[in-house]
């Protein structure tokens, strides 16, 4: 009798450690750079982390820092999540100039076509040339936000407008397009743009439309500018990612529900809610009567021709350090074409 109760005894221990092994609940803090009224934290890494939640039956937390609550700057958000000093990451790629090579390509000037369309062709293309240079992190999402444009103190309706012109530019390669048209680039991240507005710090920023109403844009000047034609000037590219670390410590249940939350369908999501973005904060210029310009399609070529050096030097910088960037170039639109429809 005394063994037979002792085997109960151990039984029960053991179903009661798999049991408390099976309910492991987890608490993931989820950090990046804009206001929580701005598009990407109301309307994609809400949704996403509260279905991330519902599917793990409640046993996953996810704790959202909007603005750098947690400290640091936007450049440091990639180490933040690479030294497990968070869980969860949303950046910009391009703050960390040089890092990420690989990723460039989609920067080039008047490659993208949507948000939707090109995240998609991103993400396809990072899972194929990327994984190496993102080591350290479960990504969830490689995507892009939708046509880049041009929003300025006074109007820019010529290629001639931008000589001398104090422009934001939020990544190494699109400093290097504002330069190639004329324009004096200043890089700094998206958060530091309202401020150097205001103060006179710069003229004009390049930022996509779904972003101006949380930075005030419209307020703070009353000229954007856009182009004719499919493909927008440029797009600014971001990448969604969780420590590698803090994915691995899961147990197989919980990793099943990351991952049936990432991929390209992941990244479409965050692309399309850009392009959604995009149709309100044009509304929002258009109500305070602000100048809506749009070049003609000769006027744009004029941009396209003043910036198609670029792409050629770029390809040449990259080959030397060894990357197949002719290849690279050509696959990226290739996939774009593939996910713009009827392009």
């Amino acid at each position: 009798m005394r063994k037979l109760k002792s085997l109960l005894l151990a039984a029960a221990a053991l179903g009661a450690m798999t049991a408390a092994s099976y309910a492991q609940e987890v608490t993931l803090r989820l950090h990046q750079m804009l206001p929580p009224q701005a598009t990407i934290p109301a309307k994609a890494l809400t949704p996403w982390r509260e279905k991330v939640m519902a599917d793990s039956g409640g046993r996953i937390q996810i704790d959202q820092f909007d603005a750098m609550a947690l400290g640091g700057t936007p450049p440091q958000l990639v180490d933040q999540v690479n030294d497990n000093v968070v869980d969860l990451i949303w950046t910009v790629i391009g703050y960390t100039p040089g890092r990420f090579p690989s990723t460039e390509t989609f920067e080039l000037p008047f490659f993208m076509t949507t948000g939707e369309a090109t995240s998609k062709a991103f993400h396809e293309y990072c899972e194929k040339r990327c994984v190496d240079e993102f080591a350290g992190m479960k990504v969830i999402a490689w995507h892009a936000h939708g046509p880049g444009l041009i929003h300025s103190k006074n109007p820019v309706n010529k290629l001639e407008d931008m000589k001398g012109l104090k422009i934001r530019g939020g990544s190494r390669v699109i400093n290097q397009m504002l330069e190639a048209l004329g324009a004096t680039p200043v890089g700094m991240p998206v958060p530091a743009v309202s401020e150097a507005l205001s103060k006179g710090v710069i003229d004009a920023t390049t930022i996509p439309w779904e972003v101006t109403p949380s930075l005030r844009v419209s307020e703070l000047v009353k000229n954007h500018t856009g182009f004719s034609g499919s493909h927008g000037l440029y797009t600014q590219t971001f990448v969604f990612a969780m420590s590698q670390a803090s994915y691995d410590k899961l147990p197989d249940d919980l990793k099943a529900v990351i991952d049936a939350n990432s991929g390209i369908e992941t990244a479409a999501m965050f692309g399309r809610v850009m392009d959604e973005g995009d149709a309100g904060g044009l509304k929002i210029a258009q109500d305070l009567g602000n100048n809506i310009i749009t070049l003609d399609e000769a006027e744009t070529q004029r941009w396209k021709d003043a910036a198609a050096p670029l792409i050629d030097a770029w390809i040449a910088e990259m080959s030397a350090k060894g990357l197949d960037a002719e290849a690279m170039v050509t696959e990226a639109q290739e996939l774009i074409t593939k996910h713009t429809p009827e392009m």
